[in-house]
Formats: structure tokens, sequence, C-alpha cells
């Protein structure tokens, strides 16, 4: 940058980090300030949307269910089976692709604002911390002084509650792969017989203390790859949290800039940078700093603004417009992607079928000249109707002969069943014929299947 003071200092390690690769504690300044405001308020939404998603109903199923075992996913009221891995493709292409956008634009923003790791170290465990040891000087004594009683009680009471959160964090993680329905049956269960269930959810509670008590910001330094791909996605025209250098340096307090060197914005930072030493991968555009250098300005009568979110060519030149060749066209790619996915999501079946010969069995020689298989079906309601089903045989000509005496699927369901297929021996011209089978509803052909038939 030009301009920028000479006492600048680069680093070849995180600032976390020692030069002996040891871990060096961040203490972070409480913040305060209109972007925090926001910041907070916004988080609550979050918050609150992670908690109730599971028990929000949309036609009697979940909002949100990300049911694995099952191979079933309701998004947004929306089922997915594991047919309609295609269309999850297309969805899954078409968030990357809004996170690539998102960050060509407006950089980090996702990782200060709305990232679940950010929102819970922040929102949650941190105002504990601050509630119970005090600001940042005061847990600096706490964490450095000897063990009084004082000390014992704080770090009891702040871990105990870590630990309930984790717990809580964790349970409410499971509503989301398994529903609050099974969530509540498992719960009211003697913990023996889901002993391994617990077990599980026990060590991922445990994964959830250490890293909100302990490991903290290496997650976004160390471990999540999203802050090195600033280095690919930004570009000059990209909204991150800056420092202005043109109005700010000379810095000092007897200096012709308006920065009079206090470091406020390194002692509130979660992560221990100096943000007037240009982009950094550990900068999660949390604005915690805007927020301190206003409140600093305001104090010495400066304007507002010295640091804020602006691109490298608004400070250079004024440049106001996000908008450049880059972004454009991954909105236009971004556009034709998520429309694919709507119109595949639209145009789905009603139903999704899938009959296959029962694995293990061959066929059967019976004494009426006809030749069986049998054969397992699994049809899947894509519908908010239930459905009564036929199934009958299209070519060639044979019999059917049901495992249950009558079809009839759900709303967003699926029906299992087996069944024989009977086909005489005339009507097979080889040892491998192609069958086809027509799925009726209420006397209405609505899908066609066709497998294979073996014979002698």
């Amino acid at each position: 940058m030009t301009g920028v003071s000479k006492d600048i200092s680069f680093r070849d390690r995180p600032i976390n980090m020692d030069e002996r690769g040891g871990r060096k504690w961040v203490y972070a300044k409480k913040p305060k300030g209109r972007w925090y405001t926001r910041r907070t308020i916004f988080s609550w939404f979050l918050l609150l949307f992670f908690i109730g998603a599971p028990f929000i109903k949309i036609n009697g199923n979940s909002f949100i269910l990300l049911d694995i075992a099952s191979r079933k996913f309701i998004i947004f009221g929306a089922i997915f089976w594991a047919q309609d891995a295609f269309i999850l493709s297309l969805l899954m292409l078409s968030f990357v692709l809004f996170i690539v956008l998102f960050t060509v634009t407006f950089g980090r923003l996702w990782c200060g604002w709305a990232c679940p790791q950010t929102i819970f170290l922040e929102m949650v465990f941190r105002k504990i911390e601050y509630l119970i040891e005090g600001d940042y000087k005061k847990q600096h004594k706490l964490n450095n002084g000897p063990w009084t009683a004082e000390k014992i009680v704080k770090k009891l009471a702040k871990h105990s509650v870590f630990v309930f959160i984790s717990i809580a964090m964790t349970n409410v993680f499971l509503l989301w792969f398994m529903g609050p329905e099974k969530w509540f049956e498992m719960a009211s269960e003697p913990i023996s017989e889901n002993l391994s269930g617990f077990l599980i959810m026990l060590g991922v509670s445990g994964v959830f203390y250490w890293i909100y008590s302990f490991f903290r910001e290496q997650i976004c330094t160390m471990v999540c790859p999203y802050g090195r791909m600033q280095g690919v996605l930004l570009d000059s025209k990209s909204i991150i949290v800056t420092y202005d250098y043109k109005r700010g340096e000379p810095r000092g307090a007897k200096r012709d800039g308006d920065c009079i060197d206090c470091r406020q914005c390194v002692s509130v930072c979660p992560t221990g940078i100096d943000i007037r030493n240009g982009t950094q991968l550990e900068c999660i555009n949390c604005t915690a700093c805007v927020d301190q250098c206003n409140s600093v300005m305001r104090t010495i009568g400066k304007d507002e603004g010295l640091i804020r979110l602006d691109s490298e060519d608004g400070i250079k030149h004024g440049h106001s417009t996000i908008w450049n060749v880059r972004n454009k066209a991954y909105s236009v790619v971004l556009l034709i992607l998520f429309s694919f996915f709507i119109y595949t999501l639209l145009s789905r079946p009603a139903i999704e079928t899938t009959i296959l010969r029962t694995p293990g069995l061959l066929y059967q020689e019976n004494a009426d000249n006809t030749i069986s298989n049998v054969y397992n079906v699994k049809i899947v309601n894509k519908t908010h109707d239930k459905m009564p089903l036929e199934l009958h045989l299209i070519s060639p000509k044979g019999e059917i002969k049901m495992a249950g005496s009558t079809m009839a699927i759900n709303d967003q369901s699926m029906y299992e069943s087996t069944f024989i297929l009977f086909i005489p021996r005339s009507e097979l011209k080889s040892d491998n014929t192609e069958v086809v089978f027509g799925i009726y509803s209420n006397d209405k052909l609505i899908e066609t299947y066709k497998t294979s038939f073996v014979s002698p």
C-alpha cells in the first residue's frame, strides 16, 4: 500500500502463534457499537432458526430434516430421496457458487456474521465468559494469576455452563438429523437401550466443548480452508473490512494522519490481528474494529470511517460500485444453475418407482407351465396427497401376486413390498426377458418401469 507507515511489521505465521510454534492466547476486548448491535440481532435470528427449524412443520412434514439413515432429506419443506441425488447435487452446486459469488463481492462477511463457529463463539460462549470472568484485562489477570478461591469458583462456573451448552448444542444438532419425534422417543427411553447413541452424543458434546473452550479462533486461522480462498476470490473491488491508509497515515498522536496508533482496533479483534496491515487470512470481517475505531474517532473529534467496509478501489479512487466482470459472470452462471434446479424440482415425477428381482433368488418352474420371479418394489410418493396405487404388468402377458392386499402410500412417504410375477413359458423368448410394469392411481397410468425376468 502506498503511504503506509514503515513501522508495519509483516509476519510469516498466524498472530496467535509464537516464534516456536506455541499457542498465544487471544484476549479480545468486549466490542460495542452500531455494527456489533446489528450483528448481535442478526445472530439472535440465526440461533432461533437453528433451534426452531426442526420443530417447524409444513403440511405435517418437517421444515428441515437430514435423515441420512433413511436417505430422506427435507429442505425448506421439499422432500428429497436417494433417487433425487441429481437434484440435490444441483442445489449443492448452487450453494457453493453462491458462496463464491458472495465472497468475491463482500469478502468474508459470512465468516463474521453467519458462520455457526463465529455465532456460537462470539455470541454465546464469549458473552458468558465476559459475564463470569469480566473483560479482556480481567481475563488475562485471572488466567495468569494464582489459583485462588475466586479463580476456582469462576472457572468452575464458566466451564460448567460451557459443558451444558455443548450438550444442548449437540442435541439440537441431532434434531436436524432425526426429527423431534424420534429424538423425544429416544430421550424417554432408558440410556441402556440407546447406549451407543448416548456415547456418540457425549463424544460430539466433548468436541464442541473443547473447540469453544480451548481451540476457539484457531478453527478459523488453522483449520477452515475458507480464509485461504481469499487470495483467489478477492479482488480490488471486493467489499472488506479495511483501513483507510490514505487518511490514517502517517500514524501517531503527533503526526498528520488521523490514526493515533492507539491499537484499540487490535485489542478488540477476536483473532488478534492488526487490520492496518492490510487483508489477512485471520480477518473474519466481524466489524468489531470498525466500531472501536469509530468510537476513538468520535473521542478525538475526527470523522468516523477510518476503518470501514470498503474496497481497495474505494480507498484509492473512491470507487463505489461492487459490480465487476467477475461477479457479473458468477451471477449469470448462478442464475442459470439455480433455474435448472427449480425446473428439475418442479418437473420431477409425482412418484419414483424401483422394481428389482430379489437378490439371491432365481426363477421357479411351476406345475401350470409358468415361470415365476420374486421382485422387491419400492415406491416413493413425492406429492402431498395420499395415493391409492395398483401395479399391473403391461408386457408380456402374466400375473402378479402381491404380498399385501392393498397398495396405498401416504403423502411424502415410501411404500415397500414384495410380489411374485408368473409368466407362461410361451411368452418367454429368451432366458432374460424385458418386462414392463405400469403403476396406476385411480385407474390412471402415472409411471412405467422396465426390468428383467429370468427363465430357463
